[in-house]
């Protein structure tokens, strides 16, 4: 039997995972997640569930059904699911962050070492460039599943249940207290592997080399988008589509998107892809500028700039794309505004608390350290 196993129910895996499961032919669709509520929203509406799609000109909804779900904090349904991912063909963990491999790392393994000669693709789709490695060293290795961290650049929301009413959009179920609203963009990019050819999951593109990409999904897509949101943030915009009335501020966005990050990447990513060329690279990101501010999307400002110590973290988007840029032998000049806008509203104006503040989130302060709150401090 053909099964998918979903870990987590953000619109991440409703969108691209478990629909693309759905459109592959899977005998068993199955989810786990620990929201009770949500559980049993889906299971009274028979395992059928909706999400929307917001295109250019309008939203649209999509329809899954045959979907099983179980709670693994419920024991009995735990033991099912050590069953389910003994028998998965496909898996895919869609969670808030790699630090949530720690509650499902013990069932998972469990049911993985049942059958430890299967062959499975394990999606890690945490937004981490090495998310599958972490995953990895938190289930176990087996000779026939290969743990692959993916690329995942489309724009997803939940909505509460009453802007769903308000907006005549369909939530998860007709019980549900969410929906699920995601961009039309749907080129998801894989980690590739052997017998990957063999996948049924729809609409992945495997690539032999996924770190570059994914280099330009964290320090040019996330990373601008951003620092666009701190920018929206900071004049009182609500929505992130508000920010097309802001043409002078989208075109620094696009200095630094393309003259900064973009320039840094075509000069280590050369060759790899005709992605990593100006020409390839502005078309990238005047694409991604123009959805970052769909108006379809409602994509809420306060969502965008929401859990700061971990987008200002060493790793992730805006000071990842400052060591980027510098390590090139390029300014990030433009950049640092939004790591200085982030800064601020996390430590407040005093240059020796934000600099206090960001060695304690940056968990280090070395050379490099000290030449990244250069560029910062330059700025305050």
């Amino acid at each position: 039997m053909q099964i998918f196993l979903g870990i987590g129910l953000g619109p991440i895996q409703t969108s691209i995972f478990l629909d693309g499961a759905f459109r592959g032919g899977f005998e068993r669709l199955v989810i786990a997640d620990v929201d009770a509520a949500l559980v049993a929203a889906l299971r009274q509406s028979g395992g059928k569930l909706q999400f929307n799609v917001a295109t250019g000109k309008a939203v649209t909804s999509h329809t899954i059904t045959g979907l099983e779900v179980f709670n693994p904090s419920v024991p009995a349904e735990r033991e099912q699911l050590i069953a389910v991912a003994a028998g998965a063909g496909e898996i895919a963990t869609a969670l808030p962050s790699i630090a949530f491999y720690r509650h499902i790392q013990g069932w998972l393994h469990e049911g993985l070492a049942r059958a430890p000669d299967r062959r499975r693709f394990v999606y890690a789709a945490e937004n981490h460039n090495h998310a599958a490695e972490a995953l990895e060293a938190a289930v176990g290795s087996y000779p026939a599943t290969h743990y692959l961290n993916t690329v995942i650049g489309k724009m997803s929301g939940v909505l509460p249940a009453a802007e769903c009413a308000r907006r005549k959009l369909p939530a998860l179920t007709p019980q549900a207290d969410r929906g699920h609203l995601v961009e039309e963009f749907n080129r998801i990019l894989i980690q590739s592997c052997d017998g990957i050819e063999q996948r049924q999951v729809r609409n992945l593109i495997a690539k032999p080399d996924l770190l570059p990409f994914e280099e330009a999904k964290l320090y040019g897509h996330n990373a601008l988008h951003l620092w666009l949101g701190l920018h929206a943030q900071q004049s009182g915009l609500q929505l992130m589509d508000e920010i097309s009335s802001q043409p002078a501020l989208l075109e620094r966005a696009r200095l630094a998107f393309v003259g900064e990050v973009g320039a840094a990447l075509c000069r280590k990513r050369a060759g790899v892809d005709e992605l990593f060329t100006p020409a390839g690279f502005a078309a990238y990101a005047d694409d991604l500028l123009q959805r970052m501010v769909n108006p379809f999307l409602t994509d809420r400002v306060e969502r965008v700039c929401r859990d700061l110590e971990r987008k200002l973290a060493w790793d992730d988007r805006l000071i990842g794309a400052l060591r980027l840029v510098v390590s090139q032998g390029l300014e990030p000049a433009v950049l640092a505004e939004g790591a200085v806008l982030g800064a601020r509203k996390l430590f407040g104006d005093d240059r020796r608390k934000i600099r206090a503040g960001l060695e304690a989130l940056w968990g280090k302060w070395d050379g490099e350290a000290e030449v990244v709150w250069m560029r910062i401090s330059q700025r305050l």
